[in-house]
């Protein structure tokens, strides 16, 4: 199988000078920038999506186009500075993105999912219609949301359709 690790929306308004501060981020973006090392030292390619609100539909409470929040965390993007960058605008990084040409251009077989929130678009990417052709894994220790309960509830509801792991057993 040809794996391929998924960062999606370790973005700046998910942290502490945000506008949506997250539960446990600092610890979340250790874990990831240790699974994206471990990523590159097993020649696993890295995958950052990116949430951006869509302008379209007036302006969001956060992931402004053009804002510093909506960047991607400079921790993450100096990890991996040559990952290819897909932007959505939905929970669902599969739905009117380029995700699946990406993967198919790495002959991506398996996802490693990490990011940010657990409930939402971590879930909505791991159980996507679109990621039926994978096997997917959730890496449990790279995932956060706005409370530990909520996070562990995803989790929960998770194990039923997609394989939990933690980085360190799934890189």
């Amino acid at each position: 199988m040809s794996k391929a690790l998924l960062v999606i929306d370790l973005q700046n308004d998910y942290f502490a000078d945000g506008k949506f501060p997250l539960w446990n981020t600092e610890t979340i973006l250790a874990n990831v920038g240790t699974a994206i090392a471990a990523a590159h030292a097993k020649g696993v390619p890295v995958i950052h999506v990116q949430h951006v609100a869509d302008a379209a539909r007036g302006i969001a409470p956060f992931f402004n186009a053009g804002t510093p929040g909506v960047e991607i965390h400079p921790q993450i993007l100096a990890a991996a500075p040559d990952a290819p960058v897909v932007v959505k605008h939905f929970a669902d990084a599969f739905h009117g993105t380029t995700l699946k040409a990406t993967l198919d251009t790495l002959s991506a077989t398996e996802l490693l999912v990490c990011g940010m929130m657990t409930q939402n678009c971590v879930t909505h990417t791991a159980i996507s219609k679109a990621a039926e052709p994978y096997a997917v894994t959730v890496l449990t220790d790279c995932c956060t949301t706005v409370s530990q309960m909520i996070h562990l509830i995803a989790l929960n509801a998770l194990s039923t359709r997609v394989t939990l792991a933690t980085a360190a057993d799934a890189i």
